[in-house]
């Protein structure tokens, strides 16, 4: 259990190494992120990458060896099984809850936008707020949600609430980490649910299904041959009931991965092999300016600064994302979080210079920078062993 302060909301740890995954909406407006665990430890946090469609925000704090939670399979999850909710509901200390699963692939549109991805675990556990970002968790006591919102009238729980499933929390924040924002692949389709009537004019046993209103043109789905009036039926051997359930299922992909899709059309079964696209229709992932380079050699890892990380701090170099234990810098005690400005005493403007003038450095190298929020400027001098 992990209370963030400010506006106060709940966080589970992902990693040994100080990875918590929480709410878009609870760090959204946030400068400075104070993390409290159960024991009382403090720390101040940096926000890795937040991602409003799913409401779900990575946080790293300087840390090792932390108790973290196992993902679970938020598909196997049924209606009826018996769930616990944790979290820190109006600041009170870790508190649990408990409750039973009452629908999957709910949408509640409370996201508020054409791309949000809405297919919530909806559960009768008391939810509050502040229990936001915090963790569903089975009886086997793995992560299958993160807690989200409440449907309420009152401001406090009335008698469900809703969590995202882990299996998109956990695509989520592996983009998060690796590119600092989330990879979405699209379809390139508009849906509908299908009710009893098309399903009964089409010659389908059941409503089960989603029907397709529009193909976008240059689309995936249109490259894959699918057609208007085509009744998606699955993905990749599994079935597809309802829209939300299909979006939450293609949100787990990135652009660039081949799907199978097996759809209804003019009284038959038929399937396609779909290769996915972004929201661009371009099918590759945006390029990740390879921050792993130095990782075998050095034991470090960088990644660009976001966007919003360049605003703030009026500045576009990088950050060490990861320092490996008993590798060269690991032993100068630099931390994940630091932001590289000069190497060798010359001033550096982006990753790929970054990279290139620590590979160029004949043996020594001093790195300057600083840690975000933090007044100290810092310098690193380690060897490269040869």
């Amino acid at each position: 259990g992990t209370t963030l302060t400010g506006s106060s909301g709940s966080g589970v740890i992902m990693s040994p190494d100080g990875y918590i995954v929480t709410n878009h909406h609870v760090v959204e407006h946030s400068r400075d992120i104070k993390v409290t665990l159960a024991d009382k430890r403090e720390y101040k946090a940096y926000l890795v990458g937040s991602d409003p469609s799913t409401d779900i925000a990575l946080l790293k704090i300087q840390e090792y060896d932390l108790p973290f939670m196992l993902f679970g399979n938020s598909d196997s999850v049924r209606v009826g099984e018996w769930v616990l909710a944790v979290g820190n509901p109006f600041n009170l200390e870790s508190t649990v809850t408990a409750g039973i699963v009452s629908a999957k692939g709910r949408n509640i549109n409370i996201l508020g936008s054409v791309t949000s991805i809405e297919s919530f675990i909806q559960t009768d556990a008391a939810v509050n707020p502040g229990n936001s970002g915090g963790a569903l968790v089975n009886t086997a006591g793995e992560l299958v949600g993160i807690n989200t919102a409440i449907i309420t009238e009152s401001g406090s729980y009335e008698g469900y609430s809703f969590a995202v499933p882990s299996n998109l929390v956990q695509k989520v924040i592996r983009d998060l980490r690796e590119y600092g924002d989330v990879q979405r692949a699209f379809l390139g389709v508009n849906i509908e649910d299908l009710n009893s009537e098309m399903a009964r004019e089409m010659g389908l046993p059941n409503a089960d299904g989603v029907r397709v209103t529009r193909i976008n043109s240059n689309s995936a789905a249109e490259d894959a041959g699918l057609q208007a009036g085509d009744i998606i039926l699955g993905l990749n051997n599994a079935p597809v009931r309802r829209s939300p359930e299909l979006q939450e299922y293609i949100g787990r992909y990135r652009p660039g991965d081949k799907i199978t899709v097996d759809y209804w059309r003019n009284g038959r079964r038929n399937s396609t092999s779909v290769l996915l696209k972004d929201k661009n229709n371009i099918t590759g992932v945006s390029t990740r300016a390879q921050g792993d380079e130095l990782e075998k050699e050095l034991g470090i890892s960088f990644r660009e600064l976001t966007g919003e990380e360049q605003r703030r701090m009026r500045i576009k170099v990088a950050m060490i994302t990861s320092v490996r234990r008993g590798s060269p810098v690991y032993e100068t005690n630099m931390q994940p979080g630091f932001i590289v400005t000069s190497v060798n005493g010359n001033r550096i403007a982006t990753m790929a210079e970054t990279i290139e003038s620590i590979r160029n450095a004949y043996n020594h190298v001093i790195l300057d920078g600083y840690y975000e929020g933090e007044p100290d400027l810092y310098s690193y001098r380690f060897k490269k062993r040869k």
